[in-house]
């Protein structure tokens, strides 16, 4: 399932091919909605902000890294169809202006993030 909203891509990012298991990371890291790094990867929702964080997390991967839903998953230790339904409430949430263009920062910056990544483990 592929998402409209997909307008920034790391250069390689294909199936996770490309998006080394550092930059995969760093998309838990990168996330600036008020909720700490080890509440994305909890087991259980937690609290609405935590969840809705983790969703964008899950949307970022998929989108902008391009993991398939199974490897999001597992990133984040659920199953595909939580993934599948957390891209889909990113993008209807999309229609927000404000959510909208936070989302698009946050594309620009896993994509820059993960280009630049890439680009170093070339020179090594």
């Amino acid at each position: 399932m592929q998402y409209k909203r997909s307008r920034k891509r790391a250069d390689g990012a294909r199936g996770g091919q490309g998006a080394s298991r550092s930059a995969r990371r760093s998309i838990r890291r990168c996330l600036v909605f008020g909720v700490e790094v080890r509440e994305l990867g909890a087991a259980t929702r937690r609290s609405p902000r935590a969840a809705f964080a983790r969703q964008v997390a899950m949307y970022l991967a998929h989108v902008v890294c391009g993991l398939s839903l199974t490897e999001v998953g597992a990133l984040f230790a659920r199953d595909r169809t939580t993934v599948a339904h957390a891209c889909e409430v990113v993008e209807d949430r999309r229609d927000d202006p404000e959510l909208d263009g936070r989302l698009e920062h946050l594309e620009c910056a896993v994509a820059a993030l993960i280009g630049a990544l890439v680009w170093h483990e070339r020179r090594s």
